[in-house]
């Protein structure tokens, strides 16, 4: 089913505009979330005459059922956290020389310039972590770093798209939408994949981070309003509407579609359509039981930092997003990091790294640290599939002379992943001697997705669309699985 060409999918869509149209401009954000949903069921309803069931069978054997990532926007420092380089102690203040052209993103390089953090080997494994994380440094033991990450791009917004979407223009799906559509929903009264942005604001390109580009609708990321104690604006009914008024405007919404199905004779699947916002009205009562917090033990809300000022946003988000992975939810991502006007609230380290790093660093490291412990303390992370990255690395030098800042580096820098199916305690791939180029196995970001896909049970090969004559794929006609993490 995965490499069967989807020629009805532009007819479909346009036929459902009018009431799309309706839903998102009378509902608000439940009528947006039933539409998808609906949207789903509807493409599931069309795809049984292939005999597709609605949770689609992965390629082969999954290790992995479902995925939470940590996506950190600004590009986090590889020699300020997991990448040891004690060469840049011995060559502080010397000027970089043999590393050939300048990747910088805001001028001329200054002088190289050591880490402001103290590294120590950490865990059993013996890995390098900076004092600028002490609680993932606790970690390290459950996870595989992946020290030789490349991007294509420099800049912020098209590498955040190939880190999305493994494209750096806009337009093309998310590999979350690429799991929905290559696998499903596990539960039919939660979203298949579900977004935490930074309440500070979104990452660089917005929204497009999510999109579902252009496979079908319903696989679009869900973006909850982490600003408000309501994820999903809409979803109560308004204390001044009664439970017959909203009962009235489903009879309206319902005639509406009645009379879709009377101009459409012949399309056995309007009922099953009709039959779909019923059924979606249960989101009612699953979404506030799934994010609520009141309902977690104290001792795990002070594990993850909730309640404390530096921690409070991201620790609500990982634990929504662990409640949520609990009851089905295929993926959830969290962005750690947004807000790339003035000021600037991410890891964009250019004016001061000890500044905005450990700015960034306080509201992170420990809720993060909480999540995979959590996970691993309920038996979830047997079966779920942990990634944290970031969509570049920052280079040795100084950004200017006597500047004590650094600037964008696509050519080295770090990621790692935890859980099921991965190799733990261990460090793939190696920077050069002041982490500017890749000297041992290099992993792009093509390899980085098809390695993902592959815990999932996809071989990333066959996981197609068909879009402007071609079949299109996450990976683009590139990638390889790194099968030197794979436990």
């Amino acid at each position: 089913m995965y490499d069967k060409p989807q020629t009805h999918g532009a007819r479909r869509m346009s036929e459902a505009l009018p009431r799309r149209h309706f839903l998102w401009n009378s509902a608000g954000g439940i009528g947006g979330i039933a539409l998808a949903w609906m949207l789903n069921r509807q493409a599931q309803a069309e795809s049984k005459s292939a005999d597709t069931p609605f949770v689609r069978q992965p390629h082969f054997t999954p290790k992995a059922k479902r995925i939470v990532q940590i996506f950190c926007a600004g590009g986090v420092g590889h020699i300020d956290t997991f990448d040891y380089k004690p060469q840049l102690w011995k060559l502080h203040g010397k000027k970089l020389v043999g590393k050939g052209e300048n990747k910088g993103f805001f001028g001329r390089p200054g002088l190289i310039m050591k880490s402001p953090y103290t590294f120590k080997k950490r865990g059993k494994c013996g890995a390098w972590v900076s004092s600028l994380l002490p609680h993932l440094a606790g970690i390290v033991d459950d996870v595989a770093f992946i020290k030789s990450m490349v991007a294509k791009s420099n800049n912020h917004t098209p590498a955040s798209f190939q880190m999305n979407s493994g494209f750096t223009q806009n337009g093309y799906p998310s590999m979350g939408s690429w799991l929905s559509y290559g696998l499903g929903s596990m539960n039919e009264n939660l979203p298949t994949f579900v977004v935490m942005p930074d309440a500070r604001g979104y990452p660089a390109g917005g929204s497009i981070n999510w999109t579902a580009g252009f496979l079908p609708a319903s696989h679009q990321g869900v973006a909850f309003n982490t600003k408000s104690k309501e994820p999903i604006v809409d979803l109560n009914t308004p204390a001044n509407t009664t439970a017959a008024a909203r009962k009235q405007s489903m009879k309206v919404l319902e005639k509406m579609n009645r009379s879709f199905a009377a101009q459409n004779v012949g399309n056995s699947d309007i009922e099953a359509r009709i039959k779909s916002y019923q059924l979606a009205s249960k989101m009612q009562t699953s979404i506030p039981e799934a994010v609520n917090l009141n309902a977690e033990p104290e001792h795990i809300k002070r594990m993850y930092g909730l309640g404390e000022k530096a921690t409070n946003g991201m620790a609500r988000n990982c634990m929504m997003a662990r409640r949520l992975l609990e009851r089905g939810v295929r993926f959830v991502q969290v962005f750690n990091g947004g807000a790339f006007g003035s000021p600037r609230i991410n890891w964009d380290a250019h004016e001061n790294v000890v500044q905005n790093h450990g700015l960034m660093a306080s509201g992170m490291d420990q809720p993060v640290a909480a999540l995979l412990m959590d996970l691993k303390q309920r038996g979830m992370l047997e079966d779920t599939l942990f990634v944290w990255n970031t969509e570049f690395g920052r280079g040795p030098a100084t950004q200017g002379i006597n500047r004590p800042g650094r600037d964008h580096h696509p050519d080295a820098f770090t990621c790692f992943l935890a859980g099921a199916g991965v190799k733990k305690g261990i460090s793939y791939g190696e920077s050069d001697d002041v982490g500017y180029f890749t000297v041992k196995d290099m992993v792009t970001i093509y390899d980085f997705h098809a390695t993902i896909l592959h815990l999932l049970g996809i071989d990333h090969e066959r996981l197609t669309f068909y879009h402007n004559g071609i079949q299109q794929r996450l990976t683009n006609v590139h990638g390889e699985v790194v099968d030197g993490i794979l436990a």
